[in-house]
């Protein structure tokens, strides 16, 4: 077993750089039976938007104060020991900059082996150790918590988590081992592989608890107070600690290996074989059944080196910078002076989209929303969607009655345009073609007040060429939602040639308001999303037509890691839809996308493919194989072609995107794809993996990233 105690981690120390350090302040607090117990805060001596981090520096503090308290507890002094943390802050886990710049596998090898040595002093003490989780635990953070005897948290903590295998890594300090022997497999598999790959999903202090995560919630107004009591009450013996999750014999023998597979089955069916950190927690999980602490510690020691050094967590951290920083400070956003205030919404149209618009806007923006349709019935259905909705928000607890009421009374529904007069920001729900559009703008131009701002949520048209009858085009903005709405964080903000500063400035706040990610784009066929996925589906449709089976297509897409095969998302977004984007894009750029007539006549059709019960499509129904076989050909294409295909589709593609100045930069175009398609993370949106592949090299004779986004293995 490794002798942590032996190891030199002064390469760590020497490599930390501007670490911000979080101290581990100790104090000594007697407790009512006359016990004393020591306290120790970690507190980076920041507020609470910047939280404790778990840098070398730190982690090494933290460890001199615990060999000083267990001298102290050896000596009688002390009888317990209890980590808590800084105002609504326990800990965020590893400082992910640090671990970012590793040198190597023997570099990232000390990292885990450095949270190893010091966590584990928290059950060698000599006295029972306690963590009171008084906010935001993650990661690490958490594993703090999973090393000490006793866990207590605070009801309002923000969130509780063990998010690594989002990051492309896994749990090192302890969680991979330690949580399965503390809350049973099946549990553990929820939350080391399940909620990080349901978009990072947390728990709530008191799912903690049911987990039996936690021993014991109290409220935050005397959470220190009575976790002291509470403390004092298991150093005395009065209070007993059940652990009723804790597996025994029967399920380590028989439940634990069945729970694996079925694990293991699931991921090969929503993600594919191509992640690696998903299979490789799953690994540790299971092994954790049996052996000692110390065995488990070392394989969690192995699996991170590995995968920490590896490409997949180096596009991952590429990934999360976009969408922690770049993504909240929008490139090209002008002033927020510049933004007309919003008092008042107006949504043309009364359909589904635009219902779900409504929706979001009047939670979000909690300002009147008004919207409109050709005649009453669709109003109303409309205006029962929205009452419906809110009904539901106020079913699971998340709105008050009174909240609720508030909410619907702010929602109008009429045939009467007039109404738009006093709109600040009137956004278009309508049918897919531009002379509609046209016509609704047309309708309401001369009723909204001449600084209104106009808004289309177009998905691939030319925002120019829809306003190109108005007397102010300049008012008008692209304002482009994914589906669905209230879950998609991207909005795709698209500015036409005679955008003015005002229309732009108030998109990018609304957008804010409604609590997305706004990236600006010029007014081009598709925009960004749209325009990358229309070639992704293709090329797909092409390898159909060739003669392909469509069970091949999509496995021969599986390399690239997306969530979902091609055909899997065309049957998501809906085929006429797909059908109208590829139109739209062949008919901008016919030498480079392909679209094909029989694809409307599949669209035809209620159903058009066969899925297994993890959603994968296995084939084409018998109505729609016999139409595709009216065009299809007798070539098929090897998985390696279709492959190849795409890959330099895709890089060339985006090449010319960045010529033409659709977005400002690469990242954009890496941040739209990751918050607007689900692209995944260990991809790092679709430059990093084009660049590794060798794609974009071989389409447009260089890399997108100098150098390009590797591991240190590579």
């Amino acid at each position: 077993m490794t002798d942590y105690a032996s190891i030199d981690f002064t390469p760590l120390l020497d490599a930390a750089g501007d670490e911000v350090v979080t101290h581990s302040l100790v104090r000594d607090v007697t407790l009512p039976s006359g016990k004393v117990l020591a306290l120790i805060t970690l507190d980076n001596g920041r507020d609470h938007t910047r939280p404790n981090t778990l840098g070398p520096k730190t982690v090494v503090e933290l460890g001199e104060r615990l060999d000083e308290l267990k001298a102290r507890a050896a000596a009688g002094e002390i009888h317990g020991v209890a980590v808590t943390g800084k105002k609504y802050i326990f800990a965020a886990g590893a400082d992910l900059s640090d671990i970012s710049r590793v040198r190597s596998k023997d570099h990232a090898r000390l990292v885990a082996q450095l949270g190893h040595h010091v966590f584990g002093k928290l059950s060698t003490l000599g006295v029972p150790s306690f963590a009171f989780v008084n906010g935001l635990a993650l990661g690490g953070g958490l594993e703090i918590a999973l090393n000490s005897d006793y866990r207590t948290v605070d009801a309002s903590a923000a969130a509780l988590a063990l998010p690594e295998v989002f990051l492309g890594i896994v749990p090192g300090w302890g969680g991979a081992y330690l949580l399965p022997n503390l809350i049973g497999i099946e549990n553990a598999l929820e939350v080391v592989i399940s909620n990080p790959l349901k978009q990072n999903r947390m728990l709530k202090p008191q799912q903690a608890f049911d987990l039996g995560i936690m021993d014991a919630v109290f409220p935050a107004s005397s959470f220190l107070e009575k976790s002291l009591s509470w403390a004092d009450g298991v150093l005395s013996g009065t209070v007993k600690v059940e652990r009723k999750n804790e597996p025994g014999k029967i399920e380590r023998l028989t439940k634990w290996p069945i729970a694996i597979k079925m694990a293991r089955g699931m991921l090969e069916s929503k993600l594919g074989t191509v992640p690696r950190a998903p299979y490789a927690a799953l690994d540790l999980l299971d092994r954790a059944r049996g052996g000692s602490k110390a065995e488990g510690f070392e394989r969690e020691d192995e699996v991170l080196a590995e995968l920490v050094t590896g490409d997949q967590f180096a596009a991952s951290m590429y990934a999360f910078d976009l969408v922690q920083k770049r993504a909240k400070r929008p490139v090209g956003a002008p002033d927020k002076a510049l933004a007309k205030r919003v008092t008042k919404v107006g949504i043309i149209g009364a359909g589904l989209m635009a219902s779900q618009f409504a929706l979001l806007f009047v939670q979000r923006l909690q300002v009147p929303v008004l919207i409109t349709d050709l005649d009453q019935a669709r109003v109303d259905k409309g205006v029962a969607y929205i009452h419906e909705e809110i009904g539901k928000l106020e079913a699971k607890g998340r709105l008050d009655a009174d909240g609720a009421n508030k909410l619907r009374g702010l929602v109008t529904g009429t045939t009467d345009k007039s109404l738009y007069a006093d709109c600040d920001f009137v956004i278009e729900a309508v049918f897919e073609e531009v002379g509609v559009k046209q016509a609704v703008f047309g309708e309401i131009e001369g009723i909204v007040a001449e600084d209104a701002i106009l808004a289309t949520n177009t998905s691939s048209l030319s925002v120019e060429e829809i306003g190109s009858r108005l007397a102010h085009p300049e008012r008008l903005v692209g304002f482009h939602f994914f589906n669905p709405v209230a879950v998609m964080p991207l909005i795709e903000i698209v500015k036409t040639p005679h955008t003015n500063e005002a229309a732009l400035s108030t998109a990018f706040v609304v957008a804010k308001g409604l609590g997305k990610n706004a990236v600006l784009t010029a007014d081009a066929p598709g925009f960004v999303v749209n325009r990358l996925l229309a070639k992704v589906m293709g090329e797909a449709a092409r390898a159909l037509y060739e003669g392909t089976p469509i069970a091949d297509v999509e496995k021969a897409y599986a390399p690239i890691g997306l969530p979902m095969g091609p055909f899997q998302l065309i049957d998501l977004v809906g085929w006429k839809v797909a059908a109208h984007v590829q139109d739209t894009m062949a008919g901008a750029f016919p030498d480079r996308f392909y679209a094909h007539e029989n694809f409307h006549a599949l669209a035809e059709l209620d159903r058009i493919v066969e899925k297994d019960k993890g959603g994968r499509v296995t084939g084409l129904t018998k109505a729609a194989e016999k139409i595709v076989k009216q065009a299809a050909g007798s070539t098929p294409a090897s998985a390696e072609t279709i492959l190849r295909r795409v890959q330099d589709g895709l890089a060339q593609e985006i090449r010319i995107m960045l010529d033409e100045g659709v977005v400002p930069e690469v990242q954009d175009i890496d941040l739209c794809l990751i918050l607007g398609a689900g692209w995944p993370f260990i991809d790092g949106g679709a430059t990093a993996y084009l660049d590794r592949e060798g794609a974009s090299e071989r389409a447009t004779g260089t890399t997108f990233h100098h150098p390009p986004i590797r591991g240190v293995n590579s």
